[in-house]
């Protein structure tokens, strides 16, 4: 996996060769435009990434943000980490059904959907997983996943 040393998401878009660029800030866009008031934008392991602030949620096991969203460019493909489309949920079968829909391959475990070009990448349904989730949905699933008392 690439990873980046870039303090802010405008350095890291500089630091990629202009046509990786474009196709990350044109999924950044998207991204943001779907995304549920309350997360944040920010570097987060070496990509750009959306969390819920430690203002607003700092019991994580880690003492990190609580992810929610992360976009790379990496070696050989772009990856869009969505944690609302992590195991087998409602959202992860609405992509799924979206690609079959289309005729393309949905390129996807977990949570990380791999794609190589804009072209092969639905951003319609993309900005729908996206958009499925509240900070306090996502706390919730976090919480009950992590079977924390009173989730």
């Amino acid at each position: 996996m690439v990873s980046s040393t870039a303090a802010t998401v405008d350095a890291y878009l500089e630091e990629l060769p202009p046509e990786r660029r474009a196709v990350v800030a044109a999924v950044r866009d998207v991204v943001n435009a779907a995304m549920p008031a309350g997360y944040g934008e920010a570097m987060a392991y070496g990509m750009i990434g959306w969390s819920i602030p430690l203002s607003r949620y700092p019991a994580t096991y880690n003492k990190q943000p609580l992810g929610y969203v992360a976009l790379a460019a990496q070696k050989r493909h772009y990856a869009l980490y969505l944690m609302a489309a992590y195991a087998d949920s409602v959202q992860e079968r609405c992509l799924r059904e979206a690609y079959a829909r289309a005729g393309l391959k949905l390129d996807m475990d977990k949570c990380c959907l791999r794609f190589k070009s804009l072209d092969t990448l639905l951003l319609e349904p993309v900005a729908e997983v996206i958009g499925s989730m509240s900070v306090e949905d996502y706390i919730a699933r976090y919480e009950a996943a992590r079977g924390v008392a009173g989730s």
